[in-house]
Formats: structure tokens, sequence, C-alpha cells
């Protein structure tokens, strides 16, 4: 077993005690999710257990805490680099005021930093300029923003995937407290035993 003194007091966002937990064990103790354990976990809206494995998560906190000397922040990173030009910086002006319903007002993205899972499942980012209603309580998504999200998920990957695709994707959207890049919108989707051609087909510009 790892050293608990290996989580940093200085993290460049905030570490969850299951991160914390991660920080103290090795790759080889590493327990990686598995699709049903995904499935369970966001049906349930436990969140906070999603982990990244050891060496992974000591990287991004690496990389977070470079790009933000950096860039100041995240967000600027983002915009620089990974999403449309056109969106310019915030306070954003998107076309539509409903999540999801503009292609323009949206951006899927590969995750450059997954969560730690067994082969086969992809992590996508879904980036949107339209603000996505939560509650005052945690910052967690409302009933209505859910369904909103859901049928966007629904016709954007599920649908592509024809007969049994319901089987093969999953969302959500962590709730303030547990993003590490809070100023711009996202969702995670997260898809089992999908061809690469077609992640490629959702993420090209």
């Amino acid at each position: 077993m790892g050293d608990n003194s290996s989580a940093p007091q200085d993290a460049p966002f905030p570490l969850t005690e299951v991160d914390k937990w991660v920080l103290s064990q090795t790759d080889e103790e590493y327990s990686y999710h598995t699709w049903d354990e995904l499935c369970n976990i966001i049906q349930n809206n436990e969140l906070h257990v999603l982990k990244r494995k050891p060496s992974d998560l000591r990287r991004y906190m690496k990389w977070t805490a470079e790009t933000k000397a950096e860039y100041g922040n995240m967000t600027n990173y983002l915009l620089a680099h990974r999403l449309p030009k056109t969106w310019g910086t915030p306070p954003f002006t998107p076309v539509s005021k409903t999540p999801f319903q503009e292609p323009s007002d949206y951006r899927v993205l590969v995750n450059d930093w997954p969560y730690g899972f067994v082969p086969g499942i992809a992590h996508l980012v879904v980036w949107t300029r339209t603000t996505i209603e939560t509650d005052s309580d945690r910052g967690d998504m409302t009933p209505e923003s859910r369904k909103v999200v859901a049928a966007f998920v629904n016709r954007y990957f599920v649908d592509r995937l024809g007969v049994g695709g319901e089987d093969r994707v999953v969302w959500f959207k962590n709730w303030v407290a547990l993003q590490s890049v809070r100023a711009l919108e996202h969702i995670h989707v997260l898809v089992r035993d999908v061809d690469p051609v077609i992640v490629e087909e959702w993420t090209r510009e």
C-alpha cells in the first residue's frame, strides 16, 4: 500500500476522499471500474466514487497545475485549444437557450483524462456554451434539465448505435463540488464496445 501522505495539500482541484484513497495506492492495487459498476454508480448518482488509476490521477494533477500556471485557469486552456473559437469568452451567447439543441453550441471531445475503466469503455465529454440548469443545494441537475440532456444523449449517441444502443451508453453530469472545470458546462458520456470510427464521427468538428 502506498503512503497516505502522497495526497498533496495544495492539489490543483478539490480532492474527494476517494481521490485521496486512490493516491495512497499503486496501480497494481487499483480496481478498475466495470461497465455494470458504472451503470450502478450513475443510476444511484454516487458520482463521488468515480476514480482514476493512481498514476493517471497523479499525472492529471501535475498537468492541471502546469496548465493553470500557464493559462491562468482551465477555461482559458480549453477555449484556446479544444473548443470552437466562435464561442468567444464567457459569458457566452449561445444560439439556443436549450442545452444541446443547436450543434454550434456544443462540442464532443474524447476525455484526455478518463476515469479508470476496464478495456472497451470510451469516455467522452460534451462541452456546451448553454447553461444547464442546476439546483441551489449542491449544484446537481434539476429533473427538467435531466430530461433535456437525456433526450440529447439518446438522439446523438444511442440512436447512432442502433438496436441495443441504450445498453451501451450512460451519461452523467458532476455536481459542482466534483467538477475540476467549473466555468464551462459539460456532461460525461461513457460508451461500451463502440467502433473507433463512430467515436471519431461523434467528435469530428
